[in-house]
């Protein structure tokens, strides 16, 4: 009988928490934190970051509650377990955070950014570019006679793939949100 082959990790598909809390692997996780709207708030969450040392790949912020003056903030970040660990405990120990959930770990999610391309070209560069954003689904935004602007939502992969494929077609500038992530379901 052959052995197992079960790779480093869980995955989504698992009935089963393979993941050692003391592996050595860097894992990618995104944390959805509510925070207070006021002033100083922001700084204050980044330092902890900042002043441990740990990359911050993605941060979106907006006011979700007017009334009650909350934000949420939604980081991606990397780590081993023991340290995305250490930063949700973290982060569930300061004062202006309500409530801190790691989507990554909490089940299924929905993750999309959005980004804006500006593409100068002509000729068959110019099609190339149109055609390649009708095969990813990017909005023609802004049109000129020498460049295009293109909206687009997606993972983060798919924005990566059409800016590799722009950069040659003539490729100017980017805007990236940065990731907006919300858990399936009902709850």
């Amino acid at each position: 009988m052959s052995p197992l082959k079960i790779k480093k990790g869980s995955s989504k598909h698992s009935a089963y928490d393979l993941k050692d809390p003391n592996a050595d692997y860097i894992e990618s996780h995104t944390l959805a934190c509510v925070v207070s709207n006021e002033a100083g708030v922001l700084a204050r969450v980044i330092g902890l970051f900042s002043g441990r040392g740990y990359n911050i790949e993605s941060l979106t912020v907006a006011e979700v509650d007017h009334e009650g003056h909350r934000s949420r903030i939604t980081i991606v970040t990397t780590g081993t377990p023991a340290v995305i660990t250490q930063i949700k405990a973290q982060l569930e120990r300061m004062v202006p955070v309500y409530d801190v959930h790691d989507l990554t770990e909490e089940g299924a999610s929905v993750e999309r950014e959005l980004a804006l391309f500006k593409v100068a070209g002509t000729g068959s560069d110019r099609i190339e570019a149109l055609r390649l954003a009708e095969i990813f689904r990017a909005n023609v935004v802004d049109s000129t006679l020498e460049s295009f602007v293109f909206e687009m939502t997606g993972h983060s992969e798919k924005i990566d793939a059409f800016a590799d494929l722009m950069r040659p077609l003539g490729l100017v500038e980017q805007a990236r949100t940065g990731v907006a992530a919300l858990s399936r379901g009902a709850k």
